[in-house]
């Protein structure tokens, strides 16, 4: 019982942790480039 709560939490960490990494990489990475900015698009 204990070996699968430890499994549980670390696969709950790095799930956590990738999902992060990933959305950083989104926001300021080479991919940030094809976002648009609606804001930018109507001001005037």
């Amino acid at each position: 019982m204990e070996s699968s709560a430890l499994f549980i939490t670390l696969f709950l960490w790095f799930a956590l942790l990738s999902l992060t990494v990933y959305f950083v990489y989104v926001s300021f990475g080479e991919p940030s480039k094809e976002l648009r900015d609606p804001f930018d698009e109507h001001e005037e």
